[in-house]
């Protein structure tokens, strides 16, 4: 009995252990290829690709991001510039996002077999040259998933699925994390608005945040792990904005431009700062 607690715990903390180890190492180089979600997701702290590698750093692994995002960009494009945007930057890692402006452009879209044929040869050059691929299925056309563009994705999202599977590329399942995220939203009542897009395609904070922790979940972080990448991303100065709006005099204006230019500034740099400042005083005077 007490040989057999002995061998239980050994083999737990030898699971934990191994589940511990994230296949990407600090120093790695982590290329995000796509379309505009990925151009705006490694437009500032809050894009996808930039808390993904926040994720990553709150777990030991600092990597180099290196964005391959073209707003527009279909699969031949995609596969047309693989070498010049990804490959002779040497990465260790690729995450292919591609397929909403294949379909989302109509009859200037890629058709179905032509998509298949472009993602297949990305994948099989990249991985000829050593990278390591992550494919990421492709996020919703509008937050209704009845829509016509929606069904009409579902074919290139289930080729995707079937080929991660036989190219042995990791996966994150964006399009069904995203499915979830709106259902789970809807359970509270009627929804008005989006929940994840700022347009219906494009992430709001909100779906970058669900499409980092699924490419997270991809590297294959486990819930505690992802939960010290969310508690990380609570603290990135920038991922969140607000703005005050405050009606002024013809002489307010006036000193106040004559004061920013003495600290060689301008009145919106000035106030701004003024601003994070009484921001931070009354958080700070407000914490339990």
């Amino acid at each position: 009995m007490k040989n057999a607690v002995i061998l239980a715990l050994l083999f737990s903390a030898a699971s934990s252990h191994l589940h511990a180890e994230i296949p990407v190492k600090s120093g790695e180089k982590i290329a995000f290829l796509g379309d505009s979600i990925t151009q705006q997701g490694n437009g500032g702290p809050g894009g996808y690709v930039q808390l993904v590698g926040s994720g990553l750093a709150a777990n030991g692994a600092k990597v180099e991001i290196i964005g391959a995002g073209i707003s527009g960009h279909k699969s031949n494009q995609m596969l047309e510039r693989l070498d010049r945007d990804v490959l002779s930057k040497k990465p260790q890692w690729m995450t292919l996002s591609c397929g909403v402006n294949d379909v989302w452009h109509g009859a200037n879209g890629v058709p179905l077999e032509d998509y298949k044929k472009n993602i297949t040869a990305i994948v099989d050059q990249a991985q000829a040259a050593g990278v390591k691929v992550m494919i990421l299925t492709s996020t919703m056309i509008r937050e209704d998933q009845a829509t016509a563009e929606n069904q009409k994705l579902v074919p290139y999202n289930e080729f995707l699925l079937a080929l991660a599977k036989e190219k042995k590329c990791l996966l994150a399942d964006l399009n069904a994390d995203m499915q979830a995220a709106i259902a789970e939203a809807a359970k509270a009542g009627p929804v008005k608005g989006n929940v994840l897009t700022s347009d219906g395609v494009h992430m709001a904070y909100p779906g970058n945040e669900m499409m980092a922790s699924g490419v997270l979940k991809g590297f294959g972080l486990d819930a505690a792990e992802l939960s010290k990448a969310k508690e990380a991303w609570l603290d990135l100065p920038g991922t969140s904005n607000v703005a005050a709006k405050m009606a002024l005099t013809r002489r307010q204006m006036q000193q106040l431009e004559k004061l920013a230019a003495a600290r060689k500034t301008t009145a919106n740099a000035l106030i701004d700062g003024e601003f994070a400042k009484m921001v931070t005083t009354l958080l700070t005077s407000e914490a339990p």
